[in-house]
């Protein structure tokens, strides 16, 4: 009788057309048994071959390695669902910059199912925060552009940091730099006092 094949380490490096050094995620991954490899966008999951012919690969008890979330996808519900799809699969998917999302850990678990719920209530809350924000402060004459992180956000942010997230491993997951999540937890520039959505309840 054959035994069961031990699962693999599958790594996956995606690499856009701004930046070309593949070779740094690849040696972050150490070794692994299959590599796929693609140079695309993170914003559209639809036109990457790689990721589709990695997911179709993989099986029951494979582990898929990669550098960093948004190098699966800069979306949080596109990541979310890449994740999800891949543990029905009976696959578990490592970060090497983002141990505290792994999908075989409890943290990685509990803290994959915060980013789904600022998922599953981006949607419903962001537009009507932003409209709000937007009014009060063309009311007061100090409307400039749309702030990127909603109160929601920030909110959720300062919950994950302090559990321990790391403030880059936030700012990847939220689509925004660092200094942009910097600012916003200091509340300044658009995240100011003069700036915030008032009428909160």
């Amino acid at each position: 009788m054959v035994g069961q094949k031990q699962g693999q380490m599958v790594g996956y490096v995606r690499v856009s057309t701004a930046d070309q050094n593949e070779s740094r995620q690849i040696e972050a991954l150490g070794e692994v048994d299959r590599l796929f490899t693609e140079k695309v966008s993170g914003r559209n999951i639809d036109n990457r071959t790689q990721l589709k012919e990695m997911t179709a690969y993989v099986r029951d008890g494979d582990v898929v390695r990669v550098k960093s979330p948004d190098r699966l996808s800069r979306s949080t519900t596109d990541l979310l669902s890449l994740v999800e799809e891949l543990k029905g699969k009976g696959v578990a998917v490592e970060f090497v910059d983002s141990p505290e999302l792994n999908t075989d850990t409890p943290q990685g678990e509990f803290m994959l199912t915060i980013l789904a719920a600022v998922a599953q209530l981006e949607t419903a809350t962001i537009r009507e925060r932003q409209a709000e924000g937007i009014a009060v402060a063309k009311a007061k004459g100090v409307y400039d552009r749309e702030p990127k992180l909603s109160d929601f956000h920030i909110s959720t942010a300062r919950e994950l940091i302090a559990r321990g997230v790391p403030k880059a491993a936030v700012a990847r997951e939220l689509s925004v730099s660092r200094q942009t999540l910097y600012t916003a937890l200091k509340g300044e520039g658009n995240y100011g006092a003069d700036a915030i959505t008032e009428g909160k309840e």
